[in-house]
């Protein structure tokens, strides 16, 4: 019996190839918690396109929305800061955490996020803090780096062949900068 993963998902093109893998060794449910998002056009393009994806794959999919005053009040005074800088850092912590409770609460063996497969996002801080979390939830995470490998470049592959919706920026209003 496979071991149950919740899987936080960015978006559709970067789930694409941590999916590929990921299914081969787990039962994976696929969690959209992204509060960072914005505007709201663009975080509906990506949920729809995340259960578009969820039906090719045939994983279930979860949406948990938040009112994003808390996400802005968490990175609040790092709005001026360099994409990868602390306020990214925040912004992993604040949706990693989420995961993180709902695999615990929710009876998952492990949780993990696409985050590492992009070039731009660090994976060891990424991983780091999963791990923290993994300590305060007592529930595993699942170390990755889904960009090794030529990652990044299959999921660019991948979300061509299924024709899915490729942004231009992380997803906060200060990233699109």
């Amino acid at each position: 019996m496979k071991k149950k993963l919740l899987l936080h998902v960015c978006c559709a093109p970067c789930s694409t190839h941590p999916i590929t893998l990921l299914k081969q060794s787990y039962d994976v449910t696929l969690l959209f918690y992204n509060p960072n998002i914005h505007p709201n056009e663009e975080y509906n393009k990506r949920l729809n396109e995340a259960i578009k994806f969820s039906k090719i794959v045939e994983m279930p999919l979860v949406e948990l929305k938040e009112d994003e005053k808390l996400w802005f009040e968490k990175v609040k005074k790092h709005e001026h800061e360099k994409e990868g800088g602390d306020r990214c850092s925040i912004c992993f912590k604040h949706r990693l955490d989420k995961t993180a409770e709902i695999a615990k609460t929710k009876g998952f063996d492990l949780f993990t996020t696409t985050l590492t497969v992009s070039p731009y996002k660090n994976s060891k801080r990424i991983n780091l803090i999963g791990k923290d979390l993994q300590e305060k939830f007592s529930v595993d995470f699942l170390e990755s780096d889904f960009k090794k490998g030529d990652g990044y470049n299959k999921s660019i592959e991948l979300s061509k062949e299924h024709d899915l919706y490729r942004q231009h920026y992380c997803g906060c209003v200060y990233s699109k900068r």
